[in-house]
């Protein structure tokens, strides 16, 4: 293995790690698992394209950004939801 397949790979096993420490907000967790499962398959298709290194740190930063706006969105959307359900219990 070459030095950056093995920076990836230790980079992707700390951010893992460092997931189970405290309990996270969705926005944090879309962001672990985003930039995980964005090294992992950027890492296969940069092996196959022949720079395995570069297509992990591609992949683990779109999967970083597209992890972290999808737990954002899930925060504002049950978010949204507690306050119909607190509205509705007051009866407006």
């Amino acid at each position: 293995m070459n030095k950056i397949s093995i920076l990836a790979a230790g980079l992707a096993l700390s951010l893992m790690l460092a997931g189970c420490s405290t309990p996270m907000r969705p926005s944090e967790q879309g962001a672990v698992v985003g930039t995980v499962g964005g090294a992992a398959a950027g890492g296969i298709i940069g092996a196959m394209a022949g720079n395995a290194g570069m297509g992990a740190a591609i992949g683990a930063g779109t999967g970083l950004v597209g992890g972290y706006l999808y737990g954002r969105h899930k925060e504002i959307e049950q978010d949204a939801y507690n306050r119909g359900r607190a509205d509705g219990a007051r009866g407006y």
